[in-house]
């Protein structure tokens, strides 16, 4: 199990000890999320006149916004990832279906080609036969 990480961030002007099983460079980059949230809403005139719970609330909800969104995305691209990979699959088995195919034919072709040249050694062989009696 991965060793319990604190380390201090400035959220809002504070600062707050964060604990958790991540790094610290995470935890960083969280802390710095949250800031620009703020600093994104806190240039907004509407948003500032809204009382301190009301942005709270306001901020979480663009926050799980975020998060759903980012979850929706996530959630595409596995389906798309789920259906390159059965594509992937599809292919590979048709590749090996068509090298057994082809194996097959290039046995056949051989076989043929040793008739091939059986019927024209034969032949020549009649043909000169032939020749001897005349």
């Amino acid at each position: 199990m991965a060793n319990k990480t604190d380390t201090e961030v400035v959220i809002g002007g504070k600062v707050y000890t964060l604990s958790g099983y991540e790094s610290e460079d995470y935890l960083q980059r969280v802390a710095s999320y949250i800031n620009n949230k703020m600093l994104e809403f806190s240039g907004l005139d509407a948003f500032r006149r809204q009382s301190n719970d009301k942005q709270n609330v306001l901020m979480q909800l663009n926050i799980a916004d975020d998060y759903f969104k980012a979850k929706s995305q996530i959630d595409m691209l596995e389906e798309d990832l789920g259906a390159r990979e059965k594509e992937i699959y599809d292919l590979k088995h048709e590749l090996v279906t068509n090298q057994i195919k082809l194996d097959s034919a290039s046995t056949q072709m051989k076989k043929m080609k040793a008739e091939l040249d059986d019927a024209h050694k034969k032949i020549m062989r009649m043909e000169a036969s032939s020749k001897s009696k005349v």
